[in-house]
This record gives C-alpha cells, sequence and structure tokens, in this order.
C-alpha cells in the first residue's frame, strides 16, 4: 500500500461544460476514499509547468466548482508552484519529513513520460514510485488533454534537467555559510581544501547541508549533490566539470589519471593542470598529498580498512613512481575524521592497530578497543619515509573528531546509514 499518493492535475484544462468538475469530483473522491485510511500523505498537484505557456494556468478551479468540490481537495494537500520542478521538489521535502519511501503517482496518460523523467532526476533508488493512470471520463470532452507526451526525445529531457538546476540554483543555502578548511602546508600553486557540512541545499538532517555524495541508499538525488558541487566550485575556484571523486571499495586501490581507471579505487594521483581530485570522508580520512617540485598531487579515502591495507603509502609510492617525486618533497594532510574518542572496532580487528603500535588503540582488554585510526595514518606514513614535519593532522578543525561534531562534519558513527560525506580536494592551478 502507497505511503503518499500524488495526483497531477497540472496536464488539465477544463472546459466550457459544467459536468466537468463533477467528473473530476467523482474521480478525486474515490482516490480518497481507497487510499486515505492507509496513506499518510495525499497530495494534489497543479501548476503551470515546463510543458505550458507561461500565461497558462491550470483551469480547474473555478468558482463553479462548487463548494462540495472544495471540500474534497480540502481533504488533500494542494502544491501549486511556477514550474513542475518546484512542485516535486516541495513535496519530496514533505515526504522526506515523513521519512515516506512508497509512492503512488495518478498521472493523465499523456503526462506519464514527463512526470517519470522529473521523478528519476529528483529521487533515488530509496523511494519506490508506482504510476496510475488518472481515469477521468474523455468522452464529451469533458476534460482535454492541454498536450500529447507519449516519449521524451532528448531536447525534452534536456529542457527538464535545465529546469530542475535553474530550480535549485535559486534555493538558499543552508545552515551557514559555506565553509573550507585550508593547510598552509601546501603552497599556493595548488587550490585545496576540506568542506564542512554549511553552505549547501540539502535538507534531509543527516545529509543537510552541503552533502557531496549520492547513492541509491541515500535520499539526496545527484542533482541536488551537483549543485553543492557547484556552489563548492563557485567557492573554492575550481572547474566543477573536471571534478573527480574516488570509487570507494575502503581498500588500497590507487588510479593514476591518464591511465584506464579502475572499477573502483581509494586513492587518485595526477599531474594534471586544472584538474580537481577528491576523497571522500564521514568519519574515514579524507587524505591529500602535494609534490611542489614535481608539481603532482594525490587523494585517499582511509577508513580502518584501508588504513590498515597502507591506502596513504599506495599513493605516496604511485606519486613517485608515477611522477619520479621524492619521499622529501611530498606533503600530506589528514583531514577531519572519527576520533579514538567515539571509534571501536572488534576485539579482533583492534588487535592489528595494537600490533602496529599500542597508542593506536584504548582500552586494548575490552571487547570493543577504540582506536585512533589519524595516529595509525601518521605512524604508517612515517615508517615509509614520509618527514614528519610534512604530515599535518592537527589544525583547528582538521583535527576534530566527526562524530563530536554535528554542527561541522557529517558522521556514520553517528547518523547511521543515511548519512552525508564531505571532502578533500586538491588540484594543480593552470
Amino acid at each position: 500500500m502507497a505511503e503518499a499518493v500524488l495526483i497531477d492535475l497540472s496536464g488539465l484544462q477544463s472546459n466550457s461544460q459544467k459536468n466537468c468538475h463533477q467528473t473530476l469530483l467523482k474521480t478525486l473522491g474515490g482516490i480518497h476514499d481507497h487510499h486515505a485510511p492507509k496513506a499518510k500523505f495525499l497530495c494534489i498537484i497543479c501548476c503551470s509547468d515546463s510543458t505550458k505557456e507561461k500565461d497558462e494556468q491550470c483551469g480547474l478551479w473555478e468558482p463553479e466548482a462548487g463548494n462540495s468540490f472544495s471540500h474534497l481537495v480540502g481533504k488533500f494537500e494542494t502544491v501549486s508552484n511556477p514550474s513542475l520542478a518546484a512542485s516535486l521538489y516541495t513535496i519530496k521535502q514533505k515526504i522526506d519529513e515523513e521519512n515516506l519511501s512508497r509512492i503512488k503517482v495518478i498521472v493523465p496518460e499523456h503526462r506519464k513520460w514527463l512526470m517519470k523523467a522529473y521523478v528519476d532526476q529528483l529521487f533515488t533508488q530509496v523511494y519506490e514510485f508506482e504510476f496510475e493512470d488518472l481515469q477521468v471520463a474523455w468522452r464529451d470532452s469533458l476534460l482535454e488533454p492541454s498536450t500529447e507526451l507519449n516519449e521524451m526525445t532528448t531536447h525534452e529531457l534536456e529542457d527538464i534537467q535545465s529546469e530542475i538546476e535553474t530550480y535549485l540554483r535559486s534555493l538558499p543555502a543552508l545552515k551557514g555559510d559555506l565553509t573550507i578548511v585550508t593547510s598552509p602546508l601546501i603552497p599556493d600553486i595548488f587550490l585545496h581544501g576540506f568542506t564542512t557540512r554549511t553552505g549547501g541545499i540539502s535538507y534531509i538532517p543527516t545529509l543537510s547541508s552541503l552533502n557531496l555524495f549520492s547513492s541509491s541508499k541515500r535520499r539526496d538525488p545527484k542533482v541536488v549533490v551537483q549543485e553543492n558541487v557547484r556552489r563548492l566550485a563557485n567557492a573554492a575556484g575550481f572547474n566543477a566539470e573536471k571534478f573527480y571523486r574516488i570509487k570507494t571499495d575502503h581498500a588500497n586501490e590507487v588510479w593514476v589519471m591518464g591511465k584506464e581507471e579502475p572499477d573502483s579505487y581509494d586513492g587518485i594521483i595526477t599531474d594534471q593542470r586544472g584538474v580537481t581530485i577528491t576523497a571522500l570522508g564521514a568519519d574515514c580520512i579524507p587524505i591529500v598529498f602535494a609534490d611542489p617540485v614535481r608539481k603532482a598531487c594525490g587523494v585517499a579515502h582511509s577508513g580502518w580498512k584501508g588504513t590498515l591495507l597502507g591506502v596513504a603509502m599506495a599513493t605516496v609510492n604511485a606519486m613517485v613512481t608515477e611522477y619520479g617525486c621524492n619521499l622529501e618533497d611530498i606533503i600530506v594532510v589528514l583531514g577531519p575524521a572519527v576520533g579514538s574518542c567515539c571509534f571501536t572496532l572488534p576485539k579482533e580487528s583492534a588487535t592489528s592497530f595494537h600490533n602496529l603500535h599500542p597508542s593506536c588503540v584504548r582500552q586494548f582488554d575490552s571487547p570493543s578497543p577504540y582506536v585512533d585510526i589519524r595516529k595509525a595514518t601518521r605512524i604508517l606514513l612515517e615508517r615509509g619515509g614520509i618527514l614528519p614535519q610534512n604530515i599535518q593532522d592537527q589544525k583547528e578543525d582538521l583535527d576534530l573528531c566527526t562524530s563530536c561534531h554535528p554542527e561541522k562534519f557529517f558522521s556514520h558513527v553517528r547518523d547511521g546509514l543515511n548519512f552525508g560525506t564531505q571532502i578533500g580536494f586538491i588540484s594543480l592551478r593552470e
């Protein structure tokens, strides 16, 4: 049974016949009686959208509709915005407030492809959609479709995407200004930084507001994350069209940009100018690497598994092999991550960190010892030949525990599966 029911009346126009509203009244009454006992959210969409002329409005709300019609419509929440993108995004917020996932969309047959195109952009696989034809009697032209859309052309899909992007750009930033934390160790020939959670448009509490990663398991769609990236790019000064994220596998594979891209990797290195590479983090450590002599850089995602597998030194070694970097020239900055105050592992896994160095583990005799992945990463880097003075893991926000500071950072440990993601990024300036 659907948890939310959306009825799309945006594409319908009433004609001059008086029984038009009576026909629609019967249809809406049947929908309400069938779904109201179980659905938590029933909504009517009635708006002018990108498929209609700007001065054309939905013609169903005429005075002759009568009190009975107004009374029935009052049992539904009505959303009417200047565009279908704005209407559906408003509805999505209401659905997310109630944590609903099963959604039925009742839509005129000629509008189904259009509605699906918007849904594909604005929702993820977290949501289960079912589409049903709006059964309004068309005989005698009681209601007439405003346009015929049986399939979407490439041009129409591009228009829809443009409309959505334009709408998202108009939204205000949430939770304050966009903030980027930088390190004084990295010279100005590089553009780099670590993000916090403020200044984006993601509104779901655990993703709000500058979430920078979308997946099928989260409620933030790619278009929202892309808008967050665009805002970050504008603030930081990099090209959002040349923006590359790691494909996390919690291992130690490194992609050398310019060579064949692996299916998954937790490190990237490049010597290309103007290309921004990015390491994700939401308790795991986003690490950036810079060699100002060879003018090369890298990023790595280091969770506890990747730390033990040596992803940080794997990235360093790739820079040495591919670009002729010298270990003493490479600068490494560790971004915000979960601290040993909040991160525990089963005794068996914690033993590997204890064997690396006892100082990496607290309460080792307990069933779930506390583990310091930042300290472990520094130890491995120093053992690998990186100079201690070229490693920065303490500076204001950089060494804060992500789980302990919900106002600044996202955290999987704190927030569960629908967590947001911050990043560390670096590029060689053009």
